[in-house]
């Protein structure tokens, strides 16, 4: 079993910062790509940011310069800074993995079970 658990998520002002993590524990063997989505009310879910293993991150053209992903590869976790944060990023943010879970084996794609960010005016 594998799971990814996300922290924090909250309530900040228009203007603010918050720092989202997602740890992945369980039957790792290594991790791919991880990634953040988010989806908001009436809306499909979109990818924010994605960012392979050794690779370079890659972000939505609606969040370049304001967030940052990043991963400890050592803590299977992977984080996303929020910054200049806007009402429209009001959403409930989805950590995703790909991982082996064994040498040789397949790859697996789990998700997180969200966590809300919400963006006052």
């Amino acid at each position: 079993q594998v799971q990814l658990v996300e922290s924090g998520g909250g309530l900040v002002q228009a203007g603010g910062s918050l720092r989202l993590s997602c740890a992945a524990s369980g039957s790792i063997f290594s991790i791919d790509t991880m990634a953040w989505y988010r989806q908001a009310p009436g809306n499909g879910r979109e990818l924010v940011a994605f960012i392979p293993s050794g690779g370079s991150a890659n972000y939505a053209d609606s969040v370049k310069a304001r967030f940052t992903i990043s991963r400890d590869s050592a803590k299977n976790t992977v984080y996303l800074q929020m910054n200049s944060l806007k009402p429209d990023d009001t959403a409930v943010y989805y950590c995703h993995a790909a991982i082996k879970r064994a040498r040789g084996g397949p790859l697996y794609t789990y998700w997180g079970q969200g966590t809300q960010v919400t963006v006052s005016s």
